[in-house]
């Protein structure tokens, strides 16, 4: 005790909503003092919502209460605020005797930025700051050249990647081992409803998952066909929000399907870029590309946004997202291709609907995949690579298993014609492209 106050530590969770193989709350547990694990809705994050029934947010609290379920087996519990996270630790502190402050790194712009205030804040109070490796296998300043530079190719970045992948243990902080180390519950400790943090249930459910070994198998199969429900894992919320360790998926893909290893490695490459070339959040990582005149025409905009275009393997991707906040992976390549490609519109506005939907959104991920359809980014397909989606739904839903699903409407009358003609909307991009690239 200090004075009267308990001496603890504090497990700060973000994006690691689980109790097992966190490095964090590993750490924490054995660092001597009881622990307490504290989640944040942090306001500077809730407020850009303009939707109060978030699945996101929705599905943050579900995992929370998944959490606390756990935690109350070992009569303890997790602590909720909701404001600035400076306000919390100012709650925290004035309640107990906080000795050290445990969380896992967080490599986005505005999670840097929140770390280093808070890591000076607790430091001038003689608070210990602890982070700490969890979301990734490498950081971005383990995979480089030999000269120390950044890759910006991937190939060669997971050449490197998977070399140093076979010259270490990954490895494992079995923290679900050590939660008698838990600080044992008491009545400050109350569980907000989701009301409280201003959002509302969406009927969505979360389920815990583990990774079906037969789909990773045959992933290089099926990945493809985004009418197999099994086509795909299905793991990339759960990477996102961290309810799976990535070590433990790393060890299932290096050994079953190096295709999906590959995805993984993209998962990382994508972070590294954004950590060695932060303009990328805002801008084209070739700066050249800014120089593209683009239509953005709103009503246009608004068509694919509804999935109302006339290109059916489109409008599927599109309505699949504003439905469940999920889209296949290759329709959203697809999706992408035709808003830049056909429509003309800037990345970056589709960049910004595909963050207000996804549920397992990403910003390096997501902004690095729009980059790549645009012919901008890193590592990206030539700007002159344009998808046709009536070949692209021959190749992967030639049967329209995927698009009656989502367009049921497709062969009645009401369904609208295609908005745009492919092959001139094609020339009209080569032309808009070559002239933006030529005139820099």
């Amino acid at each position: 005790m200090s004075g009267s106050k308990p001496m603890i530590s504090v497990c700060w969770l973000r994006r690691d909503l689980r109790l097992h193989d966190n490095a964090a709350l590993f750490h924490a547990l054995k660092s001597g003092f009881p622990v307490l694990p504290v989640f944040i809705f942090d306001d500077a994050i809730l407020n850009q919502l303009d939707d109060k029934a978030d699945k996101r947010v929705d599905l943050i609290y579900q995992m929370l209460e998944n959490i606390q379920q756990k935690l109350q087996a070992t009569e303890g519990s997790i602590r909720i605020f909701h404001g600035s996270v400076k306000q919390a630790f100012d709650i925290l502190i004035n309640e107990y005797a906080v000795q050290k402050v445990f969380c896992n790194r967080d490599y986005e712009p505005y999670a840097l930025q929140r770390d280093a205030e808070i890591r000076y804040f607790l430091n001038a109070k003689n608070i210990e700051f602890h982070s700490y490796k969890d979301q990734i296998i490498f950081e971005w300043n383990e995979v480089l050249k030999a000269d120390g530079t950044p890759y910006t190719v991937f190939t060669p970045f997971s050449k490197i990647w998977k070399k140093h992948l076979s010259e270490i243990q990954i490895p494992a902080y079995p923290s679900e081992k050590h939660l008698n180390n838990i600080l044992k519950s008491d009545k400050k400790a109350s569980f907000p409803k989701l009301e409280e943090i201003g959002f509302h249930k969406t009927g969505i459910q979360f389920h815990e998952a583990k990774p079906e070994i037969y789909t990773i198998e045959n992933y290089h199969l099926t990945r493809d066909i985004p009418s197999l429900e099994t086509g795909t894992t299905g793991m990339s919320l759960h990477l996102r929000f961290g309810t799976l360790s990535v070590r433990e998926l790393v060890k299932i893909a290096s050994i079953s399907n190096e295709t999906w290893l590959n995805e993984l490695i993209w998962r990382e490459f994508f972070m590294s870029i954004l950590m060695h070339f932060p303009h990328v959040a805002n801008g084209a990582f070739k700066k050249q590309y800014e120089a593209i005149e683009w239509r953005n025409n709103e009503d246009e905009f608004q068509r694919w946004c509804n999935g109302t275009t006339g290109f059916p393997i489109v409008d599927a991707g599109m309505r699949q997202l504003n439905e469940t906040g999920l889209m296949h992976n290759r329709v959203r390549m697809i999706t992408a291709s035709f808003l830049v490609k056909d429509l003309l519109v800037d990345w970056r506005w589709g960049e910004a609907y595909f963050a207000s939907k996804l549920l397992d959104y990403d910003l390096s991920a997501n902004n690095g995949n729009w980059q790549w359809a645009a012919g901008c980014g890193c590592d990206a397909a030539p700007y002159f690579r344009i998808l046709n989606p009536s070949e692209q739904t021959k190749r992967y839903d030639p049967e329209l298993k995927y698009i009656r699903r989502w367009v049921p409407e497709i062969n009645e009358f009401g369904y609208p014609a295609p908005m745009v003609d492919h092959s001139m909307a094609r020339e009209r991009t080569l032309k808009a492209f070559k002239e933006g690239l030529n005139n820099i």
